[in-house]
């Protein structure tokens, strides 16, 4: 590492260009010991070669200027002068350099492409990169993996990216050195160094790298300023207004950032804005979504009240009407029917509101279980008995078996969905059809089942069987506001699952 931050200086790439030079003269003063080699002199070329691939265009001009001189001083009668005997040698000589000039050109030429090409890659494979790890689905994790990439990538002392409020989304990600991660979090809110915009890219010309900009505050800085050759900050905008920044520090002595790494940085950035553009939208998608489903919710709840409540509220009336009119002498029976027809009304509008009610805390999430362990055959006697007054044009069948042992479960809740069950059953079934109500034991399962010999459910509707206020086209007008049509329950060591697994 040290050898090759020395040899990044220009004057010792200068001086081992010379060395590659005093090297070769010394191997053609040893082949032309040996040999009888006449184009000995060709071997500087392996010289100038390693220079220009080694340090460049302009070291490897060097050693070809040397190569000449040192083969004419040393190696070309006579010696030690630059002085050449016979005219044929000029010739050797002007070939020598301008072969060697042309060789070290091309050489050097074909080192900065590949190493363009390296660098080429090496940011397109980082941003590759990034795109992959920004389309983590958390935000916060995404940022973090980010920030390590640019920090490996870039051999940074640390990173940190940081999104604003204006974005309506709060994350900062940070990773590094301790020492190093506290200088980047203060330069986000005060930065020394800005990557600026620069061009963007059209039809006809490539995107240009915008230059770095220093910020001069009126007031004295904080420990930051000290160190703000090190700092750079990379803003984020979404939008044209900045919503974020991408905080680095360098090491200590580590050389400024190229083309390549400003690129690198402002199309990371701006991916990161593409990023949030992307979350802004799923968010109000999100929003635009709930929004529809409460709209239809409040639509089918509204449709449900004034068609559901309206029946019994028409009947408690007229019922009540009667029994005030004063004109009309009712006996003792009627009387008493009329108030049954009002008792037995309000009844179902008090099943009903409550059943509204129970509806909108379901779809806010506030019904937690609260289970214990209770007899089941008695809670389904319970509710046999409750609706037997409803089913009495039915035929209601208990199978129960007597050896059922304790169940955990809500009993509230599972009250109301056996109350459900049977008033659905005896809402869309003809009159004198079976409602068989069975409790069975299966593995550690407790299986209830509520079926009826009626016309059934049609299939092209069960999709559609669970959504809230749903009725079937041509379905009879039943008792109810559609709240439950399940016809499964199950109970499993205290833990409830519907037929759909869920």
């Amino acid at each position: 590492m040290a050898i090759s931050a020395y040899l990044r200086h220009p004057v010792a790439r200068y001086g081992f260009s010379l060395a590659l030079v005093a090297l070769f003269t010394g191997v053609v003063a040893l082949v032309r010991l040996v040999a009888d080699v006449g184009n000995a002199s060709m071997l500087y070329l392996l010289a100038v070669m390693a220079s220009a691939l080694l340090f460049g265009s302009g070291p490897a001009i060097v050693t070809a200027m040397g190569s000449f001189a040192a083969f004419n001083f040393f190696l070309i009668d006579p010696q030690y002068t630059f002085n050449v005997a016979d005219g044929d040698e000029w010739v050797a000589l002007g070939l020598l350099l301008v072969t060697g000039v042309i060789t070290g050109q091309l050489a050097a030429a074909l080192r900065d492409r590949a190493r363009e090409a390296e660098r080429r890659e090496r940011e397109a494979v980082a941003l590759y990169d990034v795109v992959r790890l920004m389309s983590e689905p958390e935000l916060q994790r995404a940022l973090t993996s980010v920030a390590e990439r640019l920090r490996a990538e870039l051999a940074l002392a640390a990173v940190v990216v940081a999104v604003d409020d204006v974005s309506q989304v709060r994350a900062q990600a940070d990773t590094g050195d301790s020492e190093a991660i506290a200088l980047a979090q203060e330069a986000v809110r005060l930065p020394e160094m800005i990557l600026g915009g620069g061009e963007a890219p059209t039809a006809v010309s490539r995107a240009k790298p915008g230059r770095w900009i220093r910020i001069v505050q009126p007031a004295l800085r904080s420990s930051a300023s000290v160190h703000g050759d090190r700092l750079r900050m990379v803003p984020v905008s979404l939008g044209g207004q900045r919503v974020g920044s991408i905080v680095f520090v360098q090491p200590q002595g580590a050389p400024q950032f190229g083309d390549a790494e400003d690129r690198l940085l402002s199309a990371v950035a701006h991916q990161l804005g593409l990023t949030l553009e992307r979350l802004r939208l799923q968010r109000e998608a999100m929003e635009a979504e709930v929004l529809w489903r409460t709209d239809e919710l409040r639509t089918a709840l509204i449709n449900a009240v004034s068609h559901d409540l309206r029946t019994p509220l028409a009947s408690i009336i007229a019922s009540a009407g009667s029994l005030l009119q004063q004109d009309v002498s009712w006996t003792e029976g009627e009387r008493r029917e009329f108030t049954e027809a009002i008792v037995g009304e309000a009844e179902r509008l008090n099943r009903l509101v409550g059943n509204l009610l129970d509806l909108s805390r379901i779809e806010a999430g506030s019904i937690r279980p609260e289970k214990g362990w209770y007899d089941l055959g008695s809670l389904v006697n319970e509710v046999a008995g409750r609706l037997g007054r409803l089913a009495t044009s039915h035929n209601l069948v208990l199978d129960v078996p007597d050896d059922l042992p304790p169940t955990q479960f809500d009993y509230v809740e599972i009250d109301q969905v056996l109350t459900n069950l049977i008033e659905n059953a005896v809402n869309y079934t003809p009159a004198g059809c079976e409602i068989r109500v069975s409790v069975r034991m299966v593995d550690n399962t407790v299986r209830i089942e509520v079926a009826d010999n009626g016309p059934g459910i049609p299939t092209a509707v069960l999709p559609q069987l669970f959504k809230p206020f749903y009725r079937a086209a041509g379905a009879p007008s039943p008792q109810g506001s559609g709240r439950d049509s399940r016809s499964l329950y199950h109970l499993r060591s205290g833990r409830r699952r519907r037929p759909d697994g869920r």
